[in-house]
């Protein structure tokens, strides 16, 4: 009878399914859907020149509805320490948390002889499209502002 009753058993148990757990969904990373319009980015013939500093005055960041969908522009103010210098504003792909580092920065050929005038600057970036959420912008380290990309 116990040899009868533990078949039934096993026989039984073999049939039941066995919990799995649920998996769980997972937000999809945010990416950058086309590139920012950004006259400013860094360049291949960057490579041979110094990077120098620069100061930010002002910066701005905008959502532009005229797009569709709507899109941000980021506007920066500020001076570089010569007028030989070059402006330069490298954007970083966002990461998991939907932030968005922007690095501003100017370049300056050492073999020129340049005046120590200060060059005054302002740069509009036009952002891409963005895959949908909300973004946080972040130049050289400080939280500037967000967006919302739809």
């Amino acid at each position: 009878m116990k040899k009868v009753f533990l078949s039934i058993f096993i026989f039984l148990s073999a049939c039941s399914v066995i919990p799995t757990p649920e998996p769980t969904a997972t937000a999809p990373a945010p990416f950058r859907i086309t590139p920012d319009e950004n006259i400013y980015a860094p360049r291949v013939e960057d490579f041979d020149r110094q990077i120098a500093s620069v100061t930010i005055t002002a910066v701005s960041l905008v959502e532009k509805y005229e797009y569709s969908p709507p899109r941000a522009m980021l506007n920066i103010l500020g001076y570089m320490p010569s007028v030989c210098n070059e402006l330069r504003v490298e954007i970083s792909p966002p990461d998991e948390n939907f932030r968005v580092y922007i690095n501003v920065y100017s370049l300056v050929n050492t073999n020129i002889n340049c005046d120590n005038v200060f060059q005054q600057f302002e740069a509009n970036i036009l952002f891409g499209y963005y895959s949908a959420g909300r973004y946080t912008v972040w130049i050289n380290e400080a939280l500037v502002g967000d967006f919302v990309s739809y």
